[in-house]
């Protein structure tokens, strides 16, 4: 089993498992973990990142699986982002899940994306002389620039060459996402929404927008997030 950086709080069913997107961690779900009051909510950093364990190679069913053991039976809602979105689909048909809710979803890419994404899986991961360096490269692949001003101390990890984020960059090879053929295999509701102003993300991939946000839309109001939390099953915002 992966070994998993996993922060969680609250009692009260059901359970909310918040999946980051590529490059973050856990951590940017704090915003909305506290709105949440006494509802329970688990978020992992996911296989590769922050203090999470890297897999031997990487695919959104993979991560699904490394992550599958914190779907709580008896009732949880996965909100995934980008990244984690798709792997929050992939867990749609797992016992005890009662909706999913993804949120910056890139659902079409071509060739020459994916592509590029491969080759980035196939760098060097870069090191840097300072901590700050290496939270700043953090924060700039999970496009968090000017939205955080401090990476937690979970993203940059130190190593014997220098400073390093602390991600897997060979996850950038996971692949088309095939959402289409995820969201009507799906068992349970599902809700696609967007930032108004995600640039990555076309509204025809996310019929529910958030007026006012980009693509980190849940760190960058929280609140606009529990629009989308309505206790099962889901339904869009009127």
């Amino acid at each position: 089993m992966t070994d998993l950086r996993v922060l969680s709080g609250g009692e009260t069913s059901p359970t909310y498992l918040l999946l980051h997107g590529l490059g973050a961690t856990a951590n940017v779900w704090l915003g909305l973990a506290g709105m949440l009051g006494d509802a329970a909510w688990v978020a992992p950093d996911l296989p590769g990142h922050g203090g999470s364990a890297p897999l031997p190679s990487y695919s959104f069913a993979s991560v699904a699986e490394a992550v599958a053991g914190l779907v709580d039976p008896r009732g949880t809602v996965i909100v995934g982002h980008s990244f984690g979105g798709v792997v929050a689909l992939h867990l749609a048909t797992r016992p005890g899940v009662l909706a999913v809710v993804g949120l910056g979803i890139k659902a079409e890419w071509s060739d020459e994306e994916l592509a590029r994404a491969a080759a980035m899986a196939e760098r060097s991961a870069p090191v840097y002389a300072t901590r700050a360096e290496a939270a700043q490269r953090h924060l700039r692949v999970a496009g968090l620039e000017g939205l955080l001003f401090e990476a937690p101390e979970a993203a940059v990890v130190q190593t014997e060459h220098g400073w390093q984020p602390a991600f897997d960059q060979r996850a950038f090879a996971v692949g088309d996402p095939g959402v289409a053929a995820l969201v009507a295999a799906s068992p349970v509701p599902v809700v696609l929404a967007r930032g108004e102003h995600d640039r990555m993300v076309p509204a025809s991939s996310a019929p529910v927008a958030l007026p006012g946000l980009g693509h980190n839309a849940h760190v960058e109001d929280p609140g606009a997030i529990l629009t989308l939390l309505s206790p099962p099953p889901l339904s869009p915002p009127v």
